[in-house]
């Protein structure tokens, strides 16, 4: 109890009916009624009603006080009427009886409504922040987010991780998208990186005996904003553990990632273990290395079924070496031919020629492309696809990458079209056997697919041995209903597989040395197999309160052009700080 408040405003119940209090918040609604005045007071644990009669001294201060000024209202309990309880309200049985009422700041004239939604612009929420922060869901959504990050952090803790911090002035690392750099005002000309993600640090504190770390680790990327991705900085569960293999990792985190999620909603969870799916099959079965297995639809690949087909569209790509992808959808062959014409236009809006489909109503094949085939095609995509009555299929035919990425959009787009997707649950899987290499599509070069630090499977004899496309790593994603939480890997540990896997990737021994020199020279000292991941808290608890972008559950987040509105960052740095920072700009282009 304190000079501004003997209770909350969210605290006071019919127990506490004739006692004399006082509490202070923010005027969240009035309502006049003619020589009596209600004021909602609302502060983060609720809302109290406060009644301000005529021959309050304070009335006609009040009635004039605009939404938003903070205020300290003494008073009387009283109990409310029947006809006037809000049931809605913990404080909704009750009523304060205002006898003396201190102005504890004044607001201005609020640029949106804090005590509703009213759509106001994004850009204007994000501008006014801290008052966007009052409205009762993003406030909820951040204390959500506390209580989330602490329940983790003490689950980690009670697995026997250490938590250790690594720095943020660091060197560039190797994540592969754009650094922020920080320049030296010691050391002119030279920069610091922020860390894309402590990748380096937690291997190095494998080698220093510490058996398994963890962090809430920031995380700063220089990239371009998505919704389920925030530019310029992120936070995950960064942890690595000594002496494992690939399923100790997934038996480490599994059971947290389930615990999370059932203690913190109401949905069904995949209970561990979580199933494991190949990349290969996950990008054959549903087009991408990140799949909602609430669709139930599969891509098929019905190549074969169109060969010597006299369907010449498919014929001729096929000859091409194109693919022909195939998608049942079930009882959909009584939709109107709008329907089909619909799916045929959003398929042209999406870069592709149509979207070829077969009917099968009454036991018979209908439609366009089913007029053009035999009976022994018809029966082998029948075959296929499991079709049955008054099912109908769709099919995809391009160029492989083409036909794979809009494979999936189709999969998604007939699943949204006829409400296949499974509500009320939480899908974990792990995507495994990631390629270890793959061909940069700028420099027809090979590169690293995925982590350069990941263990090849086979070791040396692999690297050795296999067409490098063809080696696998031991890497892998963890993917909720569609959204990669995070990738993972076990580490490459030896020296001689370093400098050959980056060898095969076009790195000199002496590029190695400059770029990746601690890990290099740590390697000489005996490194013990390592492996770890790191789940993004920012998608985790964005799934968990079921938003549909991130800044709904980051305090202050930049809009989608990486700025910070209410801070006005980036903005121009003082001619004295670039001075000293060595730092000369060039003009800048008229």
């Amino acid at each position: 109890m304190n000079f501004y408040r003997s209770h909350n405003c969210g605290e006071l119940n019919v127990k506490n009916i004739d006692q004399d209090v006082y509490i202070s918040g923010w005027v969240n609604k009035k309502r006049d009624h003619g020589g009596l005045l209600f004021v909602d007071l609302r502060d983060e644990y609720g809302i109290t009603q406060c009644v301000v009669n005529a021959d309050n001294p304070s009335f006609n201060l009040i009635e004039n006080l605009k939404l938003e000024s903070v205020i300290k209202v003494s008073g009387k309990v009283l109990k409310r009427s029947d006809d006037t309880t809000n049931p809605n309200l913990p404080t909704g049985e009750i009523e304060v009886l205002s006898n003396e009422i201190i102005i504890l700041n004044d607001s201005n004239q609020i640029p949106f409504q804090v005590a509703i939604n009213d759509d106001s612009p994004e850009e204007l929420r994000l501008k006014f922040r801290y008052l966007d922060l009052r409205r009762e869901k993003i406030h909820h959504n951040i204390i959500f987010r506390s209580k989330i990050i602490h329940s983790i952090r003490t689950k980690m803790i009670d697995k026997g991780f250490t938590e250790i911090q690594t720095p943020i002035l660091t060197a560039s690392s190797p994540e592969g998208a754009r650094d922020f750099l920080v320049p030296s005002r010691l050391h002119n000309g030279k920069f610091y990186a922020l860390p894309q993600a402590p990748q380096v640090f937690k291997q190095l504190l494998m080698i220093s005996n510490f058996d398994k770390y963890f962090q809430i680790a920031p995380c700063f990327r220089d990239e371009d904003a998505r919704a389920d991705r925030s530019p310029g900085e992120f936070y995950q569960l960064d942890f690595e553990m000594a002496f494992v293999e690939q399923d100790d990792v997934f038996k480490t985190i599994e059971p947290v990632l389930y615990e999370i999620f059932t203690e913190y909603s109401k949905k069904s969870v995949t209970k561990p273990p979580f199933i494991k799916i190949k990349y290969k099959d996950s990008m054959e079965l549903y087009g991408t290395d990140k799949p909602d297995l609430r669709n139930p639809l599969i891509i098929k690949d019905a190549t074969k079924c169109f060969e010597n087909s006299g369907f010449k569209i498919f014929e001729n790509n096929i000859e091409k070496g194109f693919p022909v992808k195939a998608i049942k959808a079930p009882k959909t062959a009584g939709k109107p031919r709008g329907w089909y014409d619909k799916l045929n236009d959003w398929a042209r809006a999406n870069g592709q020629k149509g979207l070829g489909y077969i009917i099968y109503e009454n036991n018979e094949f209908k439609g366009p492309i089913a007029n053009n085939l035999n009976q022994e095609n018809l029966k082998s995509i029948k075959t296929l696809v499991d079709l049955e009555n008054d099912d109908s299929v769709f099919f995809i035919s391009d160029e492989n990458t083409n036909a794979v990425k809009f494979s999936a959009l189709v999969r998604n787009k007939l699943c949204d079209e006829i409400d296949l997707l499974e509500k009320n649950v939480f899908k974990f899987c792990w995507i495994v056997d990631f390629p270890m290499y793959e061909i940069d599509q700028q420099t027809n070069k090979i590169d690293f697919s995925h982590n350069p630090f990941s263990m090849p499977q086979g070791g040396m004899k692999s690297l050795t041995n296999k067409n490098p496309l063809d080696i696998l790593a031991w890497q892998f994603d963890i993917v909720c209903n569609g959204v990669e939480l995070s990738s993972g890997a076990i580490r490459n540990h030896q020296i001689d597989i370093m400098k050959k896997a980056f060898e095969i990737a076009g790195y000199s021994e002496d590029e190695l040395k400059e770029r990746f020199g601690s890990l290099y020279e740590a390697f000489k000292y005996g490194a013990p197999p390592h492996g770890g991941s790191a789940p993004g808290i920012d998608r985790i608890i964005m799934l968990l309160a079921e938003e549909e972008n991130l800044r709904e559950v980051v305090a202050f987040p930049m809009n989608q052009q990486a700025e910070d509105l209410m801070m006005r960052s980036p903005n121009d740095a003082s001619e004295n700080s670039l001075k000293e920072l060595g730092i000369q700009l060039r003009p800048k282009k008229k």
